[in-house]
């Protein structure tokens, strides 16, 4: 079964979710797909130097944010993935929601691994790394956020529970990450969308570029669909998860099967 995927790349206005929101919803309006993935913190922005005022954009289930996205669920009959702050028992995570049709609360992923600045205003996450198996369209898909491209074991510890896409919605801006989420991809053998934003933030006297160039990898690393550094986009593509369940690449190797777990704990010095 062909699923047709949408990874979108948005600017998203700092501390205006309204307008977000609205964006959003003309955006990916005409977009017929399957699973939608959106940005890390795609209803507020993303420069934040205090918890005072994140305060007011944080969602809890049931919120603003969370009710429109449940919404275009329903309507759209699709999975969406969408990065946005998070407030639980007083405490800030930045997280991922991810909304289905068929049900009414969503799945919550926190940030296990803070960048930059981010720790002066979230706390690290505490949830586990999520894998999403959907029967109707016979996938399985992990979430990771931004920052935990970097470690290698966050892409193999989804891998091994099965996923076959990885979505990882994103604030890039280093230029890294164009080199390592092919590596995410070709290691594991899966697809991997990242949904990147745009634009610049300003707080004080610095200011943030994000990098834009969202992009699809296939389970062999090749870019399937890339955006530009400047200006929204849908990369809209049609995507085949069952290649990604046979991990072997020759008649003798597999990645799983010659894996070695016992070994990669000990460390010999000399």
């Amino acid at each position: 079964m062909m699923i047709r995927l949408a990874t979108i790349q948005f600017t998203p206005v700092h501390r205006d979710r309204e307008a977000n929101l609205e964006a959003i919803e003309k955006l990916i309006a005409p977009v017929e797909a399957d699973i939608i993935v959106l940005p890390e913190l795609c209803t507020s922005g993303y420069f934040f130097v205090s918890r005072e005022e994140l305060a007011p954009l944080a969602e809890a289930p049931g919120g603003v944010a969370c009710r429109f996205f449940q919404r275009l669920a329903g309507e759209k009959g699709a999975i969406i993935v969408a990065g946005m702050p998070e407030v639980a028992d007083g405490r800030f995570y930045n997280s991922v929601f991810v909304f289905r049709a068929n049900l009414q609360e969503p799945l919550i992923y926190r940030k296990a691994h803070l960048f930059y600045k981010e720790r002066f205003v979230f706390e690290p996450g505490d949830t586990v790394f999520p894998v999403i198996r959907d029967e109707r369209l016979d996938i399985s898909i992990g979430i990771m956020l931004c920052y935990d491209w970097r470690f290698p074991e966050v892409s193999r510890v989804l891998a091994l529970g099965g996923a076959e896409l990885i979505a990882c919605p994103s604030n890039l801006v280093t230029d890294a990450w164009r080199k390592v989420m092919p590596a995410r991809a070709i290691e594991n053998k899966l697809y991997v969308a990242v949904a990147n934003r745009c634009g610049t933030e300003t707080v004080g006297d610095e200011t943030l570029l994000f990098k834009g160039c969202s992009a699809l990898y296939d389970p062999w690393g090749e870019p399937v669909s890339l955006a530009g550094a400047e200006g929204d986009a849908v990369l809209l593509v049609e995507i085949d998860p069952r290649p990604c369940r046979d991990k072997s690449f020759n008649e003798f190797n597999d990645i799983f099967a010659d894996r070695r777990p016992e070994l990669y704990g000990a460390i010999c010095k000399r």
